[in-house]
């Protein structure tokens, strides 16, 4: 009976999981903010790329992108990982913490 109930919860937590997508938002102050956006940035140049480049790869505004390498945007943990991924970089690599 323990074994089915186990499965039974299993099966709940991966068909939640593939329907919806969890898109959260990190409360960070400015100085986090700031240096977020300089280690993108830096990743960024390092990679040869511009910012339209990664904008578009991540599937976001350019403009909305120059902002977060500004630290003037508190973007969400979806948002962070799409330009991660667009930089072929570990998100552990942006955040300080």
């Amino acid at each position: 009976m323990y074994i089915v109930r186990l499965y039974s919860a299993f099966f709940w937590i991966v068909f939640l999981s593939m329907r919806y997508t969890i898109n959260m938002t990190l409360t960070v102050n400015a100085k986090t903010q700031a240096e977020i956006g300089r280690k993108l940035r830096e990743a960024r140049e390092h990679k040869n790329l511009l910012q339209e480049e990664v904008a578009k790869s991540a599937g976001i505004s350019s403009s909305y992108y120059a902002r977060i390498e500004r630290g003037e945007e508190n973007p969400s943990t979806t948002v962070i990982e799409n330009i991660c991924r667009a930089l072929n970089i570990k998100s552990s690599d942006v955040f300080p913490f």
